[in-house]
């Protein structure tokens, strides 16, 4: 396998983090990325919500915000692409800097503020698309609509024919009053108002399954309203979670003290507690997307054993480039058989299990 990151990398760290981002999705979009190998196995696929995944790992929102590279990086190996956060209105997001390296921590923050060329520039590109694999669309709200569910309302409509899955975004800490979206009053209202639309537009169609992306700093009472939410029909599964607004003791970048989501090694463990808790909370029931802090195929398996059912990342590829894809899923197929694990379904929640 070669890894052309251990040429790259290093050029490109040269640059500042978001120059850097760009210059990789034009080296994506010019076919310079040479694709990784794929790896395949009967114990990595994952059959969920009429879907086939042909293995768990997923590239997480926020690489791809316009859709511009979701067939590449499928071709990098990756089961799934999530593309976004898209809102309706093209959206300039937050002034630079807004994404910073912490490299001695393994770690990004950015404070982007969703900036996104908007829906329709988005649907464009996805209908244009070839649609060689699973790509979802996750939906943000712009920063001036008072109507947060109106939003939401607007890119299910345009994308949900688009996509094969959709992700409603209340828990980026970029956009102000976001969050708060994540009370149940306001989830309910948002949740059922987008589910609606996304019926409409796909009517006589297949509706693609709608999901929630929730943050990792919620106490539990707002994850078992959350999960109150979840099981009362509306939604087909979760995201857990988000980057975070917490700053760990340990982090030692001069970048630590940024504003903005904290994603990367440091958010591992308070995400995989917190998809713990959701399983939990959710008695099962509810298929789950495990994110934050993978770096290796043990961090993934340690979020299916928590109550995954498929995984996502991104910050690692930022110190580890796209081999990692290859090499996570060659890890995965050796961890479920040295469990005696037949697939990842059924290594999913086993750490509840005891096993």
């Amino acid at each position: 396998m070669f890894d052309y990151f251990k040429l790259a990398g290093p050029l490109v760290r040269l640059f500042d983090p978001e120059c850097a981002h760009g210059l990789t999705i034009k080296a994506l979009k010019s076919g310079l990325v040479p694709s990784q190998p794929r790896v395949t196995a009967p114990s990595l696929e994952v059959a969920l919500w009429g879907l086939r995944f042909p293995n768990p790992v997923g590239l997480a929102a926020g690489f791809d915000k316009n859709a511009e590279v979701p067939d590449a990086m499928l071709r990098q190996g990756f089961g799934f692409v999530e593309i976004g956060s898209v809102t309706p209105r093209p959206q300039p997001g937050n002034p630079r800097p807004r994404m910073f390296r912490l490299t001695e921590d393994h770690a990004v923050i950015n404070r982007m503020g969703f900036n996104n060329e908007g829906v329709e520039a988005v649907a464009a590109r996805l209908q244009a698309r070839a649609r060689i694999g699973i790509v979802g669309a996750n939906l943000g709200k712009n920063k001036d609509t008072e109507d947060a569910a109106s939003d939401y309302e607007k890119g299910a409509a345009r994308l949900g024919p688009l996509a094969d899955y959709m992700v409603i975004n209340v828990s980026s800490p970029n956009t102000p009053g976001l969050r708060a979206l994540q009370g149940r009053d306001q989830l309910e209202g948002l949740v059922g108002r987008t589910r609606a639309a996304l019926d409409t537009a796909t009517e006589g169609a297949k509706r693609p399954p709608l999901l929630l992306k929730i943050a990792p700093d919620l106490n539990d009472e707002d994850l078992a309203d959350i999960a109150a939410v979840a099981l009362g029909g509306a939604l087909d599964g979760l995201i857990v979670s988000n980057t975070t607004i917490a700053r760990p003791d340990s982090l030692c970048s001069v970048h630590a003290k940024e504003t903005g989501g904290l994603s990367g090694a440091p958010l591992r463990d308070a995400a995989t507690a917190v998809l713990a808790r959701m399983y939990t909370l959710t008695e099962g029931r509810l298929p789950l997307v495990g994110v934050g802090g993978i770096a290796s195929g043990a961090d993934a398996y340690a979020k299916i054993k928590a109550g995954a059912s498929l995984v996502q990342l991104y910050s690692a590829l930022v110190y580890q480039g796209t081999a990692l894809v290859t090499r996570i899923n060659r890890e995965l197929i050796e961890l479920l058989k040295r469990d005696g694990f037949a697939s990842i379904a059924d290594a999913v929640g086993a750490g509840h299990r005891g096993k």
